[in-house]
Formats: C-alpha cells, sequence, structure tokens
C-alpha cells in the first residue's frame, strides 16, 4: 500500500466486526510502533495498557463517549464494539507535556492499523476516573486517551470542503460516515 492510500484509509472507524478478535500480540505490536516514533526532549513519557480480554474490553466501554457531532447516536451497538482498546498513559515521573508525543504515538498506532487490515478511533472524551479504578492504574499516571481497535465494520469517505463549509462529520441516509477535509490550497499559506 502507497503511503498516500495508507493515509487516506487511515480514519477514525467507530463500528466494528465483532466476530473478529484483535489479540494482545497484535496490540502489542502496534504498542511497539509507537515505542520508535519521536518523542519532545526524547522523554518518551508514554506507557499503554493492553485491553484485550473481552469482559475487560467489555466493562472499559462504558467509559467511552463516541462521535459528539452524531447526537443522535450513542455508540456502537452490541456486536459492533471494539475488541480491542488501548489506554494511552502519561508517566509523570517521565515528563508533565504529553501533548506532541500522544499525537504522534496515536497516528503511528492507527496507521499500523490500517497497515494490517484492522481500524480503530481515538477517544480523548472518557470517563478517566471509572477507567483509572477499572484498570487499577495508579495516580503518577495521566490517562491521556484510549485508542479502540477492531476490523472496520463501516464506510468511511473523505468529502473536500470549501473553506465555509461545515467540519461536522455526518452519517448519510445509507450510513455511510462521510468526514469533511480541508483541500490543500485552503491549509497552505503565504504570506510574503
Amino acid at each position: 500500500m502507497l503511503f498516500r492510500e495508507l493515509v487516506t484509509k487511515c480514519r477514525s472507524y467507530r463500528r466494528f466486526d465483532g466476530t473478529v478478535p484483535v489479540h494482545e500480540d497484535t496490540v502489542r505490536e502496534l504498542v511497539e510502533l509507537a515505542c520508535y516514533v519521536p518523542s519532545a526532549r526524547n522523554l518518551q513519557p508514554l506507557r499503554y495498557i493492553a485491553v484485550c480480554e473481552p469482559s475487560l474490553v467489555a466493562a472499559l466501554y462504558p467509559c467511552l463517549s463516541w462521535a459528539g457531532y452524531l447526537s443522535d447516536w450513542s455508540g456502537p451497538a452490541a456486536g459492533e464494539r471494539p475488541q480491542a482498546c488501548i489506554v494511552m498513559l502519561g508517566d509523570s515521573l517521565a515528563g508533565s507535556d504529553f501533548a506532541c508525543d500522544s499525537g504522534i504515538a496515536a497516528q503511528t498506532i492507527l496507521l499500523g492499523a490500517t497497515a494490517s487490515g484492522l481500524g480503530g478511533c481515538i477517544l480523548g472524551s472518557l470517563d478517566r476516573e471509572k477507567t483509572r479504578e477499572l484498570l487499577k492504574i495508579p495516580e503518577r499516571f495521566s490517562i491521556v486517551m484510549a485508542i479502540a481497535l477492531g476490523k472496520p465494520a463501516e464506510t468511511v469517505v473523505i468529502d473536500q470542503m470549501g473553506e465555509d463549509d461545515s467540519v461536522c462529520y455526518f452519517r448519510d441516509a445509507s450510513g455511510i460516515h462521510h468526514v469533511p477535509k480541508r483541500v490543500v490550497d485552503d491549509v497552505l499559506l503565504n504570506f510574503l
């Protein structure tokens, strides 16, 4: 797969094929990719919890919030839920600013998932207190995000948007998920 194709195929998938498991070895390989990416000051403060056991994935599910722009959708139905999750943590003993590193690591994990036939969704909106309690996460770790993983069971397409178009994603009558994206001429600036 060409890199451009990999990037455009790497979307936020929110519905998964519940019959296709995501094994712990696969999650481990995805997290390993994140070990090789750049890190601010090379502090490498990110840590990860692989949530692969079906009962634990099911227990984590209510802690996750899905698709804020789809106000009439409360999240994936049974049989469409993620088959694994990665909970990304920031280790306060290694650093205090996780913003740059977390974005690089999360996108690398999603690109790796896409390359291996899976998909995922970065979830920054989650119940951190319940997640901490469920996974017994010590206080020194900040819960940065969760990454839901599974085999995609939906079609997600990119729509090129004009400068004044809405950024809100939506589903059409056929259930196809549309994601408006700005075109390069609208984001590549020249002030000279």
